[in-house]
């Protein structure tokens, strides 16, 4: 690493990113005040090593970077930043995209056997036992007709992400200390005795569905995320909520949590399965519960049917119950809190748990906060063939604001909800109020009419979703989307206050060596919170340039930063979530069962990555210009001729290693069986 800069807050080190205290709208009394570095602190946002000159220019130097206490820096921020928009993505590990970034905690960072999980078993076809590391996927193979076969990195099948499996995988000691060692035998579906013999033989698919888990690509395959990271501030450190699926993370989302205070309300919950909500099942609101006809109903679309014909249960007959704890949304209705919620259409039902709630809320002072979700498919399209929304593309157990009756059943509320295109025409036309909150979500296919890289026909409705969800998202397609949603800002009014946080859901369950700390468990007593690590990057004008945050952080960090940002109560420290949260504690012994966004160590609040100079005027704002892709570049494929190191002049931290790839390596076991080496495969 270079020098570092030390962005952190004088007593932050220890103190703020861990457990910040949490006072958001008390006015600082002190004067601005600027400290001298006088001691060595622990590193917490540090220069990335050198690339290119573009990143060079921008980046300030090191020796006299400022501290400020966080009033100060707080102050400034909410004077700076206006706009926080939230970039949100789908299912990938940290290590998948970014394990060899120079300067991150990366899988080249310490020696392999430090490095949990390097190196795993995996059982053969044949019921041999060998041992399997990470490895980068290839852009081609060479097959035994001695014929260059393209993999299509971009392209990859979705691995297990349940809730069980990923315990699994993460492999806790009995200190819940992960020893992230049981990745590839999980996805095989195979156990090992205590002599190491294996529970059965895997077929060939399950073997190299054990081999995807481990795989992961670089700045060639993921040019333009490696660009924002090079460009922006990294953040290694960012851990993905709840142990499980996409649901109940992006529920932890705007909630912090995925009902474990409800669950301490209504046991009954917890004991049907239904809380906390560790799976995907589909909101209460549109689902075929939802019966009732006093309210217009959401969108909650049929399933897909699947290709072989195989047909399971409409999961609209088995919703999540309708979720009524506090969120961010619930937050946002500030100082008009009573007044919006006197519009909701069954209060008894959907607002019960949150009386307390409403009224701290009410009576905070705080105007209300504008906030918008957008998510494709929500409503009508430009690509919808009729003025009707066809909800094609609309993947409902995504969109987190539906699952509460109090968003959902509101007729003021719901229409903070919109699609993704209405994103890019509200933004073009500056409709945007003077500040807000706002999620951005891709989801089946996509609105420009993008296609997969792989030219296979029969994959070519199954790889053109943008959430980058692998089993239906195109890598590239979805990075193209982040390229044109931060291009949107970049070229609005909007970008001089704004920060824009390029944020995932959770892992797909690929592996990830970084261990998370566990601290609760859910009602069958299976680890809960927090899951594995996955990727985040800040970017705003006031960013560090060439940054890497090795902040502790997860989903309620961005939360934390919303909180402070507008001034708004902790989810944490409402009411009716500390009821529930004491309910935990006298009933579970858990302390952490709620919101992270207070009370719960190792949480930090994303400061580290915006740049002190910036914030004091010493250094000018970073230019609209420095975070922009070219249009021309975004609809290249594959993004930068698939030479985006070079490019980035960035050499990964594997550069000159050797890339232990498995000789049967597949990585769409599903949609293209068999083997590309074989000389018979086709991509």
């Amino acid at each position: 690493m270079q020098a570092v800069r030390f962005l952190a807050l004088p007593l932050l080190i220890v103190s703020s990113v861990c457990s910040l205290a949490q006072s958001p709208t008390a006015k600082p009394q002190i004067a601005l005040q600027i400290e001298a570095i006088t001691t060595r602190r622990s590193p917490i946002t540090e220069i990335a090593p050198p690339s290119s000159s573009a990143v060079k220019s921008q980046t300030l130097p090191t020796a006299s970077e400022p501290t400020l206490s966080q009033a100060a820096k707080l102050r400034l921020l909410r004077e700076k930043i206006k706009y926080v928009f939230v970039l949100f993505q789908e299912n990938r590990s940290f290590d998948f995209y970014f394990a060899t970034y120079p300067g991150a905690e990366g899988l080249y960072s310490h020696p392999s056997n430090e490095i949990a999980g390097y190196a795993q078993s995996i059982v053969n076809v044949d019921g041999s036992v060998s041992s399997i590391s990470p490895f980068k996927i290839p852009f081609a193979v060479v097959d035994a007709k001695g014929d260059t076969v393209p993999l299509y990195p971009s392209d990859i099948a979705s691995v297990n992400h349940n809730h069980t499996a990923i315990a699994n995988k993460l492999d806790l000691d009995g200190n819940l200390v992960a020893r992230n060692d049981r990745y590839a035998l999980t996805e095989e579906g195979v156990t090992l005795d205590a002599s190491g013999r294996p529970s059965k033989s895997p077929s060939l698919e399950r073997k190299q569905f054990g081999e995807l888990v481990l795989a992961h690509i670089d700045c060639d395959a993921a040019p333009f995320l490696w660009r924002y990271a090079d460009r922006f501030t990294l953040f290694d450190h960012f851990m993905d909520t709840v142990i499980g699926p996409s649901t109940p993370n992006a529920i932890a989302m705007i909630a912090g949590q995925s009902g474990e205070t409800q669950w301490m309300l209504h046991p009954d919950l917890g004991e049907k399965g239904q809380l906390p909500v560790v799976g995907d099942p589909v909101p209460y609101w549109g689902s075929l519960l939802d019966t009732k006809g006093d309210h217009p109903r959401q969108p909650n679309p049929a399933p897909k049917a699947k290709a072989s014909g195989s047909k399971k249960p409409d999961p609209r007959s088995n919703p999540a119950p309708n979720l009524t704890f506090a969120t961010l949304p619930l937050s946002f209705m500030g100082s008009d809190i009573e007044k919006t919620t006197a519009a909701d259409y069954d209060p008894a039902f959907d607002l019960a748990d949150v009386q307390s709630d409403i009224k701290k809320i009410a009576g905070h002072g705080v105007a209300a906060t504008n906030w918008g979700w957008y998510q494709q498919g929500y409503d009508h399209e430009p690509t919808d063939p009729t003025a009707i929304a066809s909800h094609d593309n609309y993947i409902v157990h995504h969109n987190a604001p539906q699952y509460f009756g109090y968003v959902a059943n509101n007729p003021d509320v719901n229409t903070h909800m919109h699609g993704l295109g209405d994103f890019f025409a509200d933004v073009a036309a500056k409709r945007l109020p003077a500040s807000g909150v706002f999620y951005v979500r891709g989801g089946y296919g996509n609105i420009f009419g993008d296609k997969p890289l792989d030219p296979n026909p029969n994959l070519a409705a199954v790889f053109n979703g943008d959430d980058d969800h692998p089993g239906y998202s195109d890598s590239q397609l979805s990075e193209a989307l982040l390229a044109r949603e931060i291009n949107a800002i970049a070229s609005s009014p909007y970008w001089s206050q704004s920060a824009i946080l390029i944020a995932y859901d959770e892992s797909d369950g690929l592996y990830d060596h970084t261990r998370p700390r566990v601290r609760s468990h859910d009602a069958a007593g299976l680890p809960l919170d927090q899951g594995p690590r996955i990727p985040a990057i800040l970017i705003s004008p006031y960013a560090v340039v060439h940054g890497v945050s090795h902040e502790p952080a997860e989903h309620s960090s961005i939360i934390k930063l919303v909180d402070e940002l507008f001034g708004l109560i902790p989810l944490a420290d409402l009411p009716d979530e500390e009821h529930a949260r004491a309910i935990g504690v006298a009933k579970f012994g858990q302390k952490d069962l709620g919101p992270a966004d207070d009370k719960v160590v190792g949480v930090g609040d994303l400061l580290s990555g915006f740049d002190n100079l910036r914030l004091l005027g010493r250094a000018k704002p970073l230019p609209a210009s420095y975070a922009e892709i070219p249009e021309a570049e975004i609809n290249s494929f594959p993004h930068d001729n698939a030479q985006g190191c070079s490019v980035l002049q960035i050499r990964p931290t594997d550069a000159g290693r050797p890339n232990p790839i498995p000789a049967d390596f597949n990585p769409r076991p599903d949609t293209t069986p068999g083997i590309p080496t074989s000389g018979h495969w086709i991509p």
